[in-house]
């Protein structure tokens, strides 16, 4: 689990409250037409902007890979491929036939090497399935950017209701507060929402991609040029352009 994005929200929002507690009371922050206004709001614009299937699965892959920690890490991606162009070198590629990768798109790309498939096929499988595995994460990127985006211009819309019904009652003063907390509180809302919720998961979800591709394009060329019987030492300066910057590519 990725304890990072949890920690986020939690030590957040215990700022938020904290700071309320300290200033008064907890129950003046609630508010239901408030609440309606963002919340309700923000699901209708989504459902609007996506059709109903891709926001369902995107909330959830979205949420899936927002809380998980990357499957590989690159460095560990490099070494095997080393350890298996060895192998290759030495006993072939059947010798790869009984080795398993932790990882499901090069465990496959072994696999289609060891079945004798040739180049372009390998490079279109695994090309394909790279796509839709980015896709996911670029799905609920979008999602809750898009979410991002409508959580305050509804928190705006729900200020504006606050100031026309207070601005229609004047002559009332008891009326004045309620439609002030309703102007004030879904602008609170909405910026809560879009800043500490979904803006910052967008963002991640956006580095994940970005993680995601960059190991897949490392898987690739891993396998293609284990396919050809690359001698590990120009396999490995190969790879090396894949690694993060500051790790050591793995010394015979």
């Amino acid at each position: 689990m990725d304890i990072a994005t949890l920690v986020g929200i939690v030590f957040g929002l215990g700022v938020v409250f904290t700071a309320i507690f300290l200033g008064g009371e907890i129950g003046t922050f609630v508010n239901v037409p408030s609440l309606l206004v963002v919340f309700g709001g923000t699901t209708a614009a989504t459902l609007i902007k996506f059709p109903m299937k891709d926001v369902l699965k995107s909330l959830k892959i979205g949420v899936s890979i927002g809380f998980k920690n990357p499957v590989n890490d690159p460095q560990e991606l490099y070494d095997r491929a080393l350890e298996l162009a060895k192998i290759t070198r030495d006993k072939g590629l059947l010798g790869l036939e009984n080795v398993t990768v932790d990882n499901e798109l090069f465990q496959r790309g072994i696999s289609m090497c060891v079945d004798g498939h040739n180049e372009q096929v390998i490079r279109e499988t695994l090309t394909r399935t790279a796509n839709t595995m980015i896709s996911d994460a670029e799905a609920g990127e979008t999602m809750f950017r898009g979410i991002g985006d409508s959580a305050p211009a509804f928190g705006m819309i729900g200020t504006l209701v606050g100031l026309v019904q207070m601005l229609s009652n004047l002559s009332d003063p008891a009326s004045i507060g309620p439609a002030m907390a309703v102007a004030m509180l879904t602008t609170f809302y909405g910026a809560l929402l879009a800043n500490l919720i979904a803006l910052p998961l967008a963002d991640k979800l956006s580095f994940k991609a970005e993680f995601d591709r960059n190991n897949l394009d490392l898987i690739m060329e891993s396998v293609l040029q284990i396919q050809q019987g690359q001698n590990p030492s120009i396999l490995a300066e190969i790879l090396s352009g894949y690694l993060p910057s500051g790790s050591k590519p793995k010394q015979d």
